[in-house]
């Protein structure tokens, strides 16, 4: 049987397709993984502007034209190809579902966003446990104190993802995950969660709780479901994104984003 890890990004998107429903950590290893938010043309300048203000949790790899389903890094169609998606009306989340053909609109931009999921095979080859993978779960996730810079009708809390590294590879995890910055970078937190203004790291707003053992250490890396956080506080009519851990695999190298 094929691990997940082999699964070329175009099987893998076809099981999604299939009916599928994992977190897609782990995925097609050597490929870049992506967060979706799409809304309508009128918000989406605003959308784009936020980004833009806040690139560490927003990286944009692309932008559709209004309605195209498909994007250049993503050769799947985006109302398929995912394993689970998110549907918010008027900022309210109103239903999980594993396709969102009958909601695409012809006037829906659909941005693509860096998500660390991509960095995590290079964490696993430098020898940085990954104990969201280890455990075949999701990765934790929590809204924190920090507030993005608002951009047009746009605002909302900085969303981070959470791994636990044992102390004395957390050096190493930086050095790994920095030459990534269009997907997410170095962390932007290490050590005390109460510092995000986060109480309980095992009660994540997204996600799964992932046990830190002794002698491990608290990672906090910026994260793409940010967008997801600012359409519940700001409210635009409709957004559709992908749950939280159950992402885009797109067809371009992670290679393609790692700089010097």
């Amino acid at each position: 049987m094929t691990s997940p890890a082999d699964l070329s990004p175009a099987r893998a998107r076809a099981l999604f397709r299939d009916g599928l429903r994992v977190p897609t950590s782990g995925y097609s290893a050597g490929y870049a993984q992506a967060n979706l938010i799409a809304l309508p043309r009128e918000a989406a300048f605003d959308l784009l502007l936020f980004a833009q203000r806040n690139p560490k949790p927003c990286p944009v790899l692309d932008v559709t034209e209004p309605g195209e389903t498909s994007a250049s890094v993503f050769d799947g169609d985006l109302r398929t190809d995912l394993p689970a998606y998110r549907v918010y009306r008027d900022g309210e989340l109103v239903e999980e579902r594993t396709d969102v053909t009958d909601l695409w609109r012809d006037d829906l931009v659909a941005f693509l966003i860096g998500c660390s999921f991509t960095f995590e095979a290079p964490l696993l080859e430098a020898g940085v446990p990954v104990r969201h993978i280890e455990t075949g779960g999701n990765v934790a996730m929590y809204a924190t104190n920090r507030r993005c810079r608002p951009a047009g009708r746009f605002h909302g809390p900085l969303v981070v993802s959470m791994r636990p590294v044992p102390a004395d590879r957390v050096a190493d995890a930086v050095r790994v995950t920095s030459r990534y910055p269009a997907v997410h970078g170095a962390p932007v937190h290490v050590g005390d969660p109460a510092a995000l203004g986060i109480e309980d790291l095992g009660r994540p707003d997204y996600g799964d709780p992932v046990e830190v053992r002794p002698g491990e250490i608290p990672v906090f890396w910026a994260c793409g479901v940010t967008p997801q956080a600012a359409v519940a506080a700001s409210a635009p009519e409709l957004a559709i994104g992908h749950a939280p851990g159950h992402m885009a695999v797109t067809d371009v190298r992670d290679a393609s984003y790692q700089v010097p």
